[in-house]
């Protein structure tokens, strides 16, 4: 999970880790990131310190009182002594200050990686492949999809849609975001491609079952979760 709530480093640090086959999760607030990382198992956390909402250390303070273990990466424009022990001190595994290094950011990543995976018993090559939500199943290894045991059939688009919602579940994403993301930047056809995509997905993922996965929210976008 990258927790930024600057846009552009955000951004530059979803483009470096996906380009290194991690998946991300990126939110802009503490609270969001709170709940987030309340209801899910994440390999690691990027947490910049001043964000909106709660603290980057306040968030870190309630994360640990429920998970020990996973690793914890601050980010913060302040290099003090008494910021990084603040943060140590908070539970953190690790501080970087901006601006900085990714290559170095990406050696600390690996490193925390390594050291979780002593805690949990999981090496860094056995991370999931999967996304799951209810009986929707997701291989991104060998591009599978089932639902209720049953394969999908997906085209690459569609998988590649479904993999972007699955793996923002529960978060509303705007047809801007998902037209970057999964057709990039560069597109410039017809922005009604990702309703009509939607369709498919909806077509080949909720049809014929009794409970829903994929919904819009009226003038805002599309999220994928449990239950309306």
């Amino acid at each position: 999970m990258i927790v930024e709530d600057d846009v552009k480093i955000a951004r530059v640090l979803e483009l470096e880790l996906q380009h290194k086959h991690y998946d991300t999760v990126w939110v802009e607030n503490g609270s969001q990131a709170l709940n987030l990382l309340e209801s899910e198992d994440w390999d690691l956390v990027l947490l910049d310190v001043m964000i909106p909402g709660l603290s980057g250390l306040e968030v870190l303070r309630r994360y640990r009182m429920r998970n020990s273990r996973t690793p914890v990466i601050l980010l913060t424009a302040r290099n003090s002594v008494l910021d990084k022990v603040n943060g140590l001190d908070h539970g953190a595994n690790d501080y970087i200050t901006k601006p900085f290094d990714i290559e170095e950011l990406l050696a600390r990543i690996r490193a925390a990686l390594r050291t979780g995976a002593l805690h949990t018993g999981k090496s860094e090559n056995s991370r999931k492949y999967e996304y799951a939500l209810a009986d929707l199943l997701v291989n991104t290894a060998t591009r599978q999809v089932t639902r209720g045991g049953k394969p999908i059939e997906l085209t690459k688009r569609e998988f590649d849609l479904l993999c972007y919602l699955l793996k923002n579940k529960r978060i509303v994403l705007n047809r801007e975001q998902l037209l970057n993301e999964v057709w990039g930047f560069e597109y410039a056809g017809d922005t009604n491609v990702v309703n009509v995509y939607i369709g498919y997905l909806r077509k080949k993922i909720d049809h014929g079952h009794e409970t829903a996965l994929i919904y819009t929210v009226r003038g805002v976008g599309y999220t994928m979760k449990e239950t309306g």
